[in-house]
């Protein structure tokens, strides 16, 4: 296609493509149901989704976290995400179309995250759309991570994109704030894990998108 608007498109994975947030939370009441405490509900820990396991963590046990052994919690709660990741983790509405048709129209799209590269590379195999990611790139693949771009920059040089001519979409203040630094179009996301949608106001992104088709009518 030669008319197209942006060369490229990367995405947030968790609250942007991905709703993995209840798998996320049976994590956190799994490591909480162990240690006898109470669990939390899927009300709760759904805008802490995004946050990962220190968030989760730190939400479930609150005050009570200094006294046990941070590293023993994390490496818990991780053993059984990995073990459980994809029970009821599912794309977003309209996420499946919006991929399909960035492929159609020959724009390569791919995954920057703040997820663990090896958990991110266990998941995304689940859906077949995936199968067309030209590029991931997790929170651990590079000494920093978002809101950092050095992330966003290393993708753009694995499928030799020009930054500025990049599209970049997410659901939390981190990813526009990397977004921007790099100089792409950000673009924030209501559906993800956000309190109240007003505050993609505050985060300075390009653009705040209510659904997927939105995002098509931009890159295209």
């Amino acid at each position: 296609m030669t008319n197209k608007k942006y060369d490229g498109v990367l995405f947030d994975l968790d609250g942007t493509l991905l709703d993995t947030a209840n798998d996320l939370g049976e994590a956190l009441n799994y490591v909480l149901s162990k240690y006898g405490l109470p669990t939390v509900s899927r009300e709760t820990y759904r805008p802490i989704a995004s946050d990962g396991a220190l968030g989760l963590l730190t939400l479930g046990f609150a005050e009570k976290l200094a006294m046990y052994d941070y590293d023993q919690l994390r490496a818990e709660f991780l053993e059984y995400y990995q073990e459980n990741l994809a029970v009821h983790t599912c794309l977003y509405p309209g996420i499946e179309s919006l991929l399909q048709t960035l492929n159609d129209n020959q724009v390569p799209w791919g995954v920057v995250t703040n997820k663990p590269e090896g958990l991110t590379n266990l998941l995304l195999p689940h859906y077949s759309i995936f199968d067309s990611c030209s590029v991931v790139v997790g929170g651990d693949t590079l000494p920093k991570r978002k809101p950092d771009p050095a992330p966003l920059f290393h993708a753009c040089e694995q499928i030799d994109l020009d930054p500025t001519r990049c599209i970049y979409v997410g659901d939390a203040p981190r990813d526009i704030e990397a977004g921007n630094s790099a100089d792409m179009l950000t673009v924030a996301v209501e559906w993800g894990y956000i309190k109240n949608v007003q505050e993609c106001k505050s985060w300075n992104a390009n653009l705040i998108v209510k659904s997927p088709d939105e995002i098509t009518k931009i890159s295209l």
